[in-house]
């Protein structure tokens, strides 16, 4: 165990034994119940005359709520009161993040994250529910303001009491900040032991907030703390030109919100927009697939529904007969051109056109097998057959291509199989019963699908 330091030791930072300077808390005990147009600054300077400058106020946004007149009166019935705060709640929400049951967890109009939209029914009358400040960062501002009229430089931080991911129980943050740096950017610093700050910031703001909490409680009804003993400079400190001096500073732009929604709802977006996220893919990253991904669709694709309970699709993935499976195809393609009457010089530029298997990372040919049918004495059953077939094997088509869009690779469905069967078989050496559904290139696209498209419509037709 390390000597204690006696006073007169060099490094010693508390000469005599004396306590450290620190931070202090200290509740304003004394406050009125506020009513709307209440003078807030008047009464808090009445029952704190020991403020001092540098003094930072942390004010319950309730009584910044009841000075401003954001309250609606409210039944007193108890369902009718419940049925009204949810009204509100919707009415106040821009964005749906996450609900279990009633509890709603929203983005308000404010850009705050929080349950129930900072609708409040507590440390109210019974016939009134309270709505957060109109603009928190403002009512800070003022406040501040009418401290500074009165003489004395303070900052201000309005507090909302929050939940958090992950963690039981609430605490404070500030949701307005007028006259100090709420946030404090330690990226490209370097610490003590010489490592660079990569993605440090610190929520001045709501360390204050939280720690305001613990003098003013919430039952206390002490409604404002105050935090004294902040450093002259650097986080905390008194600086109403900080970049950082508002509280909406605090709020992380959507964009870089990697939880934008809450499980059940990302999941339900995620089943709304798969299809919608698949694209018809003609140009490939050089980046390698996963096989166990392509595995993973294919297997996936195999659930598509199919006839008489069998399994009658297969993916042929083409490997060590691709470079001779693509060069007959083409061959059999400028056959069939040249049959129409093209020229050479035309025939080129169409078959130039269609390269896109060529520059595909991966193909794979989707085959329909003929064992599973049913025999039928009459030509138009055995038709019927066959189309049923037809429309099972490109129902796992399709599921093949949302499954693969689903991982984030690019595809295209390309029908030149289809016209060249007999071509197919002899090169791939497959059953002379399996039809080719035409031929899928699978790869990373060469530009990013980050967004779904819109749904098609007008293809519902009413009878």
């Amino acid at each position: 165990m390390a000597d204690r330091p006696t006073p007169d030791h060099p490094d010693d930072p508390t000469p005599d034994g004396a306590a450290p300077a620190g931070l202090q808390l200290l509740p304003i005990t004394g406050l009125p119940e506020f009513r709307p147009g209440d003078d807030l600054a008047g009464a808090i300077a009445a029952a704190a005359p020991w403020l001092t400058d540098g003094d930072v106020l942390l004010v319950t946004s309730k009584v910044v709520s009841k000075v401003e007149g954001r309250l609606i009166p409210s039944p007193t019935d108890p369902e009718e009161r419940d049925a009204l705060r949810r009204r509100l709640i919707d009415e106040e929400s821009v964005r749906l993040v996450a609900q279990m049951g009633r509890t709603k967890i929203v983005e308000n109009r404010l850009g705050i994250v929080a349950a129930a939209a900072g609708i409040d029914a507590s440390n109210v009358l019974p016939d009134e529910i309270a709505l957060l400040p109109d603009d928190p960062d403002a009512s800070a501002t003022r406040l501040r303001a009418a401290f500074a009229d009165r003489g004395l430089d303070v900052g201000v931080i309005i507090t909302d009491t929050q939940g958090r991911a992950w963690r039981l129980g609430v605490t404070d943050v500030a949701i307005g900040a007028a006259g100090l740096a709420v946030l404090t950017d330690h990226r490209g610093d370097v610490d003590a032991y010489g490592n660079e700050l990569v993605v440090t910031q610190v929520a001045v703001g709501d360390e204050l907030a939280a720690a305001g909490d613990l003098v003013k409680g919430k039952l206390g009804q002490v409604p404002v703390a105050v935090a004294r003993g902040l450093r002259a400079s650097g986080p905390g400190s008194l600086d109403p030109d900080a970049e950082h001096r508002t509280a909406r500073s605090l709020i992380r732009p959507r964009e870089e919100d990697l939880f934008r929604l809450g499980t059940d709802l990302a999941v339900a977006q995620g089943r709304r927009e798969a299809v919608l996220l698949r694209r018809t893919v003609r140009e490939f990253a050089d980046q390698p697939v996963d096989p166990t991904v392509l595995a993973r669709c294919v297997d996936i694709a195999l659930t598509a529904p199919a006839p008489h309970h069998t399994r009658p699709v297969r993916f042929v993935w083409v490997r060590e007969h691709r470079a001779a499976l693509l060069e007959a195809m083409l061959a059999a393609w400028e056959a069939d051109l040249a049959a129409d009457g093209w020229s050479a010089e035309r025939i080129a530029r169409r078959t130039a056109r269609g390269r896109v298997l060529q520059g595909a990372p991966e193909i794979v040919v989707p085959m329909i097998t003929g064992d599973s049918r049913h025999d039928y004495p009459d030509e138009r059953r055995r038709s019927a057959e066959r189309t049923m077939f037809t429309v099972a094997g490109g129902a796992a088509v399709q599921a093949l291509l949302v499954a693969l869009a689903a991982e984030g690779l690019g595809s295209a469905w390309i029908s030149s199989t289809i016209f060249c069967p007999a071509v197919v078989h002899a090169v791939l050496n497959l059953p002379s019963d399996w039809e080719p559904l035409g031929a899928v290139a699978v790869g990373h696209p060469s530009t990013p699908i980050d967004a779904p498209r819109p749904p098609a419509g007008g293809g519902l037709v009413l009878r």
